[in-house]
């Protein structure tokens, strides 16, 4: 199992801090660097930026990828483009991850002036066309969503970019199996990553692929510090977007989704009782501090940095790479320094040694 490390916009980090982290974590032993896209700063520029500062630790740089950019805002084309650049400039040391985002929820293809649409329908068109492109095919093809007319990337020789999948659910797991190259899982205990692969296994089965060709990444959030309640809250505030959503959803957004997700691992009840704190107006600190610890502990790690080695080679089992996806417990680069170091693949594998 590989072991790299995540970064996101949440820990406010300037492109000389993202830089000097890469080194370091080129340094303690991780062998990738990724990071999530949503509607701020460019992915494919961050993973540009990151492997070329890796580069002065590593000839080759630390594999870099995006995991995962929300199809929404990008069509097939500019996704094998600036995927394929990025790919000839790290020396095919690139991975793009796609996903649905958030094409199931009405508010969120309304805001972009998008009609109802079938998400694994999307995804499956997004797949199939971009793989193709960076390729180097002539893509024509006419899906439920999308349609291209004799499209052709011109890079040459084709970047050959691999293509993962953000899935879930189970039938977009499925589509991942029969079509792409890895599949991105997230907020997954090992019991569902073990699912997980048995559902990836079904879609390869599909069109009579080897499942083991199908790589497995997740990123497994951490927190440490030395005061546990300062690591508790900040690793609840980062679990709520995803097991809350932004707004209380409605029955058929609680069926989707991560919300769907959190809710079979069997927090339905739990979940149903922080959304009627916030349906009365409860802060966000406070419906942090309500959140069931045990839901925290069984899909990512808070605690002092000695517990975090152990507790994350836990969570990892089953994966092909495991991820590191710092949550900050304060402000600052100490903190996302300690989290780097605290899960150091020396530590992570002990019969390692530490670089």
């Amino acid at each position: 199992m590989d072991i790299g490390i995540g970064l996101d916009a949440t820990l406010n980090l300037s492109f000389a801090d993202q830089a000097a982290l890469s080194q370091e974590a080129a340094r303690l032993g991780y062998t990738s660097i990724w990071t999530p896209e949503s509607t701020g700063q460019d992915a494919f520029q961050l993973c540009s930026q990151r492997w070329a500062a890796s580069c002065q630790v590593l000839p080759q740089g630390l594999r870099t990828g995006i995991r995962v950019s929300p199809v929404l805002y990008r069509t097939p084309m500019a996704f094998a483009m600036s995927g394929g650049t990025v790919s000839q400039l790290t020396g095919r040391r690139f991975i793009l991850g796609l996903g649905a985002g958030g094409a199931y929820r009405p508010r969120t293809r309304q805001s972009l002036g998008l009609p109802r649409l079938s998400t694994l329908a999307l995804m499956r068109d997004y797949l199939t066309t971009v793989r193709r492109l960076v390729a180097g095919q002539e893509v024509t093809y006419h899906g439920e969503v999308l349609t291209l007319q004799g499209v052709k990337l011109a890079i040459s020789p084709p970047p050959r970019t691999p293509v993962y999948l953000g899935a879930l659910g189970p039938e977009m797991l499925r589509l991942a199996g029969e079509l792409a190259d890895g599949v991105c899982l997230n907020w997954c205990t090992p019991e569902q990553i073990a699912w997980s692969r048995e559902r990836i296994a079904e879609g390869a089965m599909r069109v009579n692929r080897d499942p083991a060709g199908v790589q497995v990444v997740e990123y497994i959030r951490v927190c440490v510090d030395d005061d546990v309640d300062v690591a508790r809250r900040a690793f609840a505030r980062s679990t709520m977007g995803y097991a809350l959503g932004q707004w209380v959803p409605t029955e058929r957004e609680r069926q989707l989704g991560y919300r769907a997700h959190f809710e079979r691992m069997g927090y339905t009840a739990a979940l149903a009782e922080l959304d009627q704190m916030r349906h009365q107006g409860a802060s966000a600190d406070a419906v942090a501090d309500a959140f069931p610890p045990e839901l925290l502990r069984r899909v990512g790690y808070y605690g002092t940095p000695e517990g975090a080695a152990a507790a994350f080679r836990r969570l990892a089992a089953g994966l092909d790479v495991a991820i590191v996806r710092v949550v900050a417990a304060r402000p600052g680069m100490a903190s996302v320094r300690a989290a780097l170091h605290a899960c150091r693949p020396g530590l992570v594998h002990p019969t390692s040694s530490p670089a």
